[in-house]
């Protein structure tokens, strides 16, 4: 696949790098307890998110490029959330066990569906819902002093059944992909 100079310098593709490059950040402020730092980062990098897959639709600047940097990035982040977490809070090994599971069947799916000339057009509704239920999740416990409390337990009860539902219809998904595609 050659990429041109014009494909990365869109707007869309370059505040998904914005994204990429505020992760360290976010790790950074949050490592030094500056907690709120951190969870205007997270909505900050919500934004741009929502942004550059607003303007690429919206002015027909979706490139090949963006197409693999702009999951990368909400991954990137998703994982750097989970992992900085997972050494305050103590029941948040269950969703980064869960999200590592998830996230490398499902690129191993992606690697065989390329592998077969296949692919897998966006993301899908329930992949989308369980994000933003991740997001709400995790801002909340960066925000409110409600670490390793019950409330704290329910968010991430509710974040590992939304994740394990997504994954669960993913992986049904990209099977019946594989089967109509070892079938045709």
């Amino acid at each position: 696949m050659y990429i041109k100079k014009s494909d990365i310098c869109t707007i869309p593709n370059l505040l998904t790098m914005l994204r990429i490059i505020l992760v360290p950040i976010f790790i950074y402020y949050y490592m030094q307890d500056e907690q709120l730092i951190a969870a205007i980062l997270i909505l900050a990098c919500g934004f741009t998110d929502f942004l550059d897959g607003y303007i690429a639709r919206h002015t027909n600047a979706i490139s090949e490029i963006g197409k693999m940097l702009d999951p990368f990035a909400d991954k990137l982040l998703q994982f750097a959330i989970v992992f900085v977490l997972l050494f305050k809070i103590q029941h948040m090994k269950w969703v980064f066990l869960l999200f590592m599971v998830k996230e490398t069947s499902m690129f191993l799916c992606w690697l065989y569906m390329r592998k077969k000339g296949g692919y897998m057009n966006g993301a899908q509704w329930f992949g989308k819902v369980s994000t933003a239920v991740f997001y709400v999740t995790m801002f909340l416990l960066l925000l409110l002093p409600i670490k390793n409390t019950i409330y704290s337990d329910i968010l991430l009860l509710i974040t590992t059944i939304f994740l394990l539902v997504s994954f669960l219809l993913y992986m049904k998904t990209y099977f019946s992909m594989f089967h109509k595609m070892n079938h045709s």
